[in-house]
Formats: C-alpha cells, structure tokens, sequence
C-alpha cells in the first residue's frame, strides 16, 4: 500500500475510488461505446487536478480503443470518419493550449456543465433528427477536437451528432471506437509536446489498466444482451449524476 502511496501521490482512502471510477467507466465503454473520458474527468477530478486527469484519460481511452477493436471493426462508418479526423486535427492543439492556460476550477466547471448538457442532449437525442453532410461532420470534428484536447471528453459531441444522425447503436460504438484511437493517439502526442505527461500520470495509468479492461469485456457481454434502443441511458445517467457533483463540489 505504501508503495502504491508514493508512486500514485494519492492518498489511501483515494486509490479505491480510483480503482472504482476506473472499473465503471470500463463497464459504460465496452457497454456504450463512448463514455469513459467523461466519467474519468468527471469523477476523478474530485481528487486530482484536470489537467492531471486528462492525460490519464486519453491513454485509457488508447487502450479501450484498441480491446475494442476486433468486436466493432466491421460496424464502423468510413464515409463519417474522414471528415472528423480532419476537424479533429484542427482541434486537438486549440484544446491543448486551453487546457494549459485556464486554473482548476473553472476548468472544472467548463468540463461538469459540457457533460451536463451533452448528456442531455444524447439523452433526448431521438427528437432532434439531422441529415448528414460533409459540412456538418466537418464541424463536429472540430468541436470534438476542442473538446478531447482541453477535457478529455471528445467523444460527446460525436455521439450527439451520431444519434441525431440515427445511426444505429453498433455503428456508433465501432465508428467512435477507432475515431477515440487515432484522436487520442494524436491528443496525447500534443500532451507530451505541452509537457503534460510524467511518471506519476503514467503509473496512475498502469494502475487503472486491470478495471478498466476487466469493465470492457463485462460492458461488451452486456450489450450483445441487451436492446440497442436501451444502452445509451446507463451511461447518460451516470454522466448527468457525475457532471452535478463536479458542480458542486467546484461552487464549495
């Protein structure tokens, strides 16, 4: 446990919640697709600096990508892809920068309201019906890329898009699977570049390896099971409860 205290720099009672946060959000990714940035940041945030979690996030959400892999790859939208890649790219730095230059707590706030009313929004999703385009994906990357670089929560704005869009509940989850692969690899290429990286976000990482894959395969033999009109609300609820108590916690 000492061991652990020293090289994790958190305290006793803060590594289970930890480890839990990590057990969860594996569960909502493997379960949704999408999920585990916001419930990172918005969960561990009550014990660690947002720009200590970010980094952890985006290496997780790396690693989801890649077990998910082989269960969604032919599911995944090509055509959609592209265009977000290329907004992303754009993105990405803008959110890196940002995240730099603004203090703890009205980061916080930012990053609590955004998965409020993304959440939201993906919840009641099914009234809003959009056509797509090239414009429109385009767009959505971009936000995307703001949004995953400054918090580590690039996934909403897809997922809203993709819903409004109605794509069905497995393109989602694979398409958003490699587009969190190539944006993360490039979001955390931008976090060393800042000097956001160390050793004790990489070994905080490692320690969340083991809940966080375990949460994806019972998250992916939950889905199989379940109806995909239903999947997206888990993780919604979670997302709303969690992004409330950042709030308050940030206005204590």
């Amino acid at each position: 446990m000492d061991f652990l205290i020293e090289h994790l720099q958190l305290e006793s009672s803060d590594l289970f919640y930890v480890l839990a946060c990590g057990l969860i959000a594996g569960l909502c990714r493997g379960f949704a697709g999408f999920g585990l940035s916001a419930l990172i940041v918005t969960s561990m945030t009550l014990v660690l600096l947002p720009k200590e979690v970010v980094p952890i996030a985006l290496l997780l959400e790396m690693l989801s990508s890649l077990v998910m892999a082989r269960m969604t790859w032919s599911a995944i939208q090509w055509s959609l892809l592209k265009w977000l890649f290329a907004g992303a790219a754009i993105g990405v730095p803008v959110g890196v920068l940002m995240l730099k230059a603004i203090p703890a707590d009205p980061l916080r706030i930012v990053i609590s309201v955004a998965v409020l009313v993304a959440s939201g929004l993906l919840f009641f999703g099914r009234h809003f019906m959009l056509k797509e385009s090239g414009p429109k994906n385009l767009s959505v990357g971009l936000v995307s890329g703001v949004a995953n670089g400054a918090a580590s929560l690039g996934g909403l704005p897809v997922a809203i898009y993709m819903m409004a869009v109605a794509f069905p509940a497995e393109a989602v989850r694979a398409t958003m699977n490699l587009y969190f692969l190539v944006l993360d690899a490039y979001g955390t290429g931008a976090l060393v570049f800042a000097g956001l990286l160390d050793e004790v976000t990489l070994a905080r990482t490692a320690f969340l390896v083991v809940p966080v894959v375990f949460g994806i395969y019972v998250g992916n033999k939950i889905f199989q099971r379940s109806s995909a009109t239903h999947y997206r609300y888990v993780v919604l609820t979670l997302l709303m409860i969690l992004s409330i108590t950042g709030l308050v916690k940030s206005f204590i």
